[in-house]
């Protein structure tokens, strides 16, 4: 029996690569259908997640074209974990596994073959994993590392050196579904399903065209939201800080009640302006960071939709839906 694959790929302003990544997509998938690989029902689905550019146009014109590949357009930007989870969520009832991976083909698609192949023999996750970085620039390199480590370290189970070039199966995206947050992090929610999982291990690719969507500040920003999305260790280590600085607190108390006995004067405005900046920083620091779960509490208690779909094209769909 022949499996149905679906590859997902969400898309933001990616008109400049678009067609490019459509045609190798689509030499890929019919080089697996002639070797049996898989079914011929399976097909390739473009997420627009609200672009401003050619990004649906585009899409469109692909399936016109060309029934093995479908879209899907969300009603407005919803970021790339919504969109990406949308696409699978989209697809689940007509594949039998699904890989997701990005458009701008940075990662090798040869390791589909080698994806499907762990698959067959039994894995419902398979993670497509970087086996180097030779193509990043030194600073690139120690940060994306950095990320990883990061992550690690405040509690996040992830995968190092994997983004979201992997392949799920459908029980896989069956129990994937069950996760009802809004504050999405798939790279840790992923591991999270279970199931039997492996590596592939690829080499990845320049961005031959457009600017990456990951510059350091969004990367920042995105380590942060999957910390506070997976783990409240920060909040633990708070209070760790808290518990250190208030020892310190009794340690200097005694220390200037011995100096002060024994008669030595000491002015003290130097370490005292250091401490109410050094207390300050930190207590507005601690708020921030409660006040950030605070607010993914308040979002998760809206239950507000995580992506509203505008329009699904689809021959199973009647063509558009």
């Amino acid at each position: 029996m022949k499996h149905t694959l679906y590859i997902v790929v969400p898309c933001y302003n990616e008109e400049e690569v678009l067609e490019v990544t459509a045609k190798a997509l689509k030499e890929k998938i019919e080089h697996l259908i002639k070797h049996n690989k898989i079914s011929s029902n399976s097909k390739i689905c473009f997420v627009d997640d609200g672009s401003k550019d050619r990004t649906w146009q585009i899409i469109t014109k692909l399936h016109n074209s060309n029934s093995l590949f479908s879209g899907i357009k969300l009603s407005r930007n919803r970021g790339h974990q919504n969109a990406l989870l949308c696409g699978l969520m989209t697809v689940k009832g007509y594949a039998d596994m699904v890989i997701s991976m990005d458009a701008d083909l940075q990662d090798d698609i040869n390791a589909v073959d080698e994806m499907i192949e762990k698959y067959l023999e039994g894995y419902h996750v398979v993670y497509g994993v970087r086996s180097a970085r030779t193509t990043d620039t030194l600073f690139k390199r120690f940060t994306a590392e950095g990320f990883y480590k990061l992550m690690s370290f405040f509690g996040a189970e992830v995968v190092f050196n994997h983004a979201d070039y992997r392949l799920m199966s459908k029980r896989a995206l069956d129990e994937l579904e069950s996760f009802k947050e809004v504050n999405l992090f798939l790279r840790g929610i992923v591991p999270m399903v279970g199931f039997p999982s492996c590596n592939v291990y690829y080499e990845r690719k320049e961005r031959f065209a457009g600017e990456s969507k990951y510059p350091l500040k969004r990367m920042l920003s995105f380590a942060f939201e999957g910390i506070t999305s997976l783990s409240v260790k920060p909040i633990k280590l708070i209070m760790s800080l808290g518990g250190s600085i208030f020892i310190v607190s009794i340690i200097m108390l005694l220390y200037s009640l011995i100096q002060h006995f024994n008669g030595n004067t000491v002015s003290g405005w130097t370490s005292l302006i250091v401490s109410i900046w050094a207390l300050g920083g930190l207590q507005l620091m601690a708020i921030g960071i409660i006040g950030q779960y605070i607010g993914k509490v308040y979002l998760e208690t809206k239950e507000r939709p995580r992506f509203i779909v505008e329009q699904f094209l689809d021959e199973k769909e009647g063509n558009t839906q």
